[in-house]
């Protein structure tokens, strides 16, 4: 069991929770939580190493008795001291160390969500985790957005960063991408209504920050400017909103059968 707060694996873990840079570097992220590591288990991500408290949830202790010695290095940590490296109020006891996802896209899918100037990590879940619900098969990442990988981006997607590529790209490299689509840019002035376009072509969708909007890169790479109507006296929406809007009505449209 491991009992000491300075123990190197817990130093890392604080490290990975708090530093979009180490992330980076170490090519490591955490998950916590029993649903978040569920989720990761059933996934094809590659885990480094599984802590579970000497105190867990029951739903944790069931999961971690479930992982047998040929899966995963599994470690043991007493409860006050995993207490220390939380990063919830209430943790449930368990959390897994595991490998930052190397994505290769063979096909580009029809539908592609660019969350461009998103600082907010939960806003960023919410927009992945939406993008995951309505069919979307791809989440770029430009330089200007905060780690998907964070913890809190990643307990508002609720395991949706386990089963669609996210990849963190310049914005030369997105070009190639919407070199073949018509590229939408979610703003409250836009010159169309989101009811009145044809989404059920290849098409981008990219969903500007609340405080900045898109960034110029994004401008120069969108092919239509789109707004969502709204009755009440209100500027615009929460930018997960917005987004999560836009794309079920792309999801709306490719649904229906003519």
């Amino acid at each position: 069991m491991i009992t000491s707060p300075h123990n190197p694996t817990l130093k890392l873990v604080r490290a990975l929770a708090r530093d979009a840079k180490v992330r980076r570097e170490e090519g490591l992220f955490i998950v916590e939580g029993y649903r978040l590591v569920k989720d990761l288990l059933a996934s094809d991500f590659l885990i480094e190493k599984v802590l579970v408290s000497s105190n867990p949830s029951n739903k944790a202790r069931q999961l971690a008795n479930g992982i047998g010695p040929d899966q995963y290095s599994l470690e043991e940590v007493d409860s006050h001291v995993f207490d220390q490296i939380s990063a919830t109020d209430n943790s449930q006891g368990i959390l897994a160390i595991t490998h930052l996802p190397k994505q290769e896209i063979q096909h580009l899918p029809d539908l592609i969500l660019i969350p461009d100037q998103i600082r907010d990590p939960g806003n960023l879940g919410t927009l992945i985790r939406s993008a995951v619900a309505a069919g979307a098969g791809l989440v770029l990442i430009p330089p200007e957005t905060t780690d998907p990988f964070s913890p809190k981006a990643l307990r508002s997607g609720m395991g949706a960063h386990f089963v669609i590529p996210i990849i963190s790209a310049d914005w030369n490299a997105i070009k190639n991408f919407g070199s073949d689509r018509q590229v939408l840019i979610a703003t409250s002035d836009g010159e169309q209504s989101i009811w009145d376009v044809d989404l059920r072509s290849k098409t981008i969708v990219i969903i500007g920050g609340e405080a900045e909007g898109v960034s110029q890169p994004a401008e120069e790479l969108g092919s239509l400017r789109v707004k969502i109507p709204m009755k009440g006296k209100i500027e615009s929406l929460n930018a997960g909103i917005a987004g999560s809007i836009i794309l079920y009505e792309a999801f709306r449209q490719r649904s229906i059968v003519k």
